[in-house]
């Protein structure tokens, strides 16, 4: 996902993007070595900053990257420079009502649908402005992920733990508010999971945030990582 951005940013900061377990081209652990829960994934990224000797940094967080970072960022709230939040979710008006029923009460035959081919093309494609001239690279890797057994079963834990977060959000605001992070706030407004009220909702607690919508999809990097980088050059470019 975030291949075309790390090339446009990448004489300006120093860019760090790891695949979580189960993802990209990371191993896919058994879980006698890894349990997926977006707590232990938190657990092992913050582990993983200390191993490359990150004492402070900028999170950018994504779908599961918002309830990673925001994770993280409670347990070590010295070690935040900053957020760049984009369609990561953390309030209840970010997802449509039918989605946050399945999302509360997740059984096994819905999560595998949403672990599939059909799916991840959906997640693509809503809200895209022109699909057909998208750089296939992102979900054909992500198809290609799906295939391996291991892999899978991850992802579905995974979403099967996902109404763990909706749990943390009154908590997560809670830091938003104490912490006041510098915050950028980018988003796909036409995202068909993640809606753009989501994205509204984190001025109320950070009142100093920057908002900027994208006539995009989940995946606003796929169309807008040009305007994207030069919102992130902008605005933590100097202290």
């Amino acid at each position: 996902m975030f291949r075309e951005l790390l090339v446009l940013l990448a004489n300006d900061f120093h860019l760090i993007a790891p695949d979580y377990p189960g993802a990209g081209f990371s191993d896919a652990p058994p879980a006698s070595l890894f349990v997926p829960s977006f707590d232990n994934l938190a657990d092992l990224m913050s582990e993983f900053t200390q191993q490359i000797g990150l004492s402070s940094f900028v999170l950018y967080m994504q779908d599961f990257g918002g309830p990673v970072g925001l994770r993280m960022a409670i347990k070590h709230v010295e070690r935040i420079q900053g957020l760049v939040v984009q369609n990561a979710n953390a309030y209840l008006e970010g997802i449509a009502p039918q989605q946050l029923q399945g999302i509360l009460s997740p059984t096994l035959q819905d999560v595998e649908k949403l672990v599939s081919r059909d799916f991840t093309l959906f997640m693509y494609r809503t809200g895209a402005r022109d699909f057909d001239a998208m750089d296939p690279t992102g979900w054909n890797l992500d198809l290609w992920v799906l295939q391996n057994s291991e892999t899978r079963r991850i992802q579905t834990s995974l979403m099967m733990d996902y109404h763990s977060n909706v749990s943390q959000y009154p908590r997560w605001q809670t830091y938003l508010r104490d912490h006041s992070p510098r915050t950028l706030i980018l988003w796909g407004r036409h995202d068909g999971v993640f809606l753009p009220a989501g994205a509204q909702a984190y001025l109320r607690d950070l009142p100093g945030a920057r908002l900027q919508l994208f006539d995009t999809g989940h995946f606003a990097l796929e169309e807008d990582a040009p305007a994207i980088a030069n919102e992130i050059r902008a605005y933590f470019g100097r202290r």
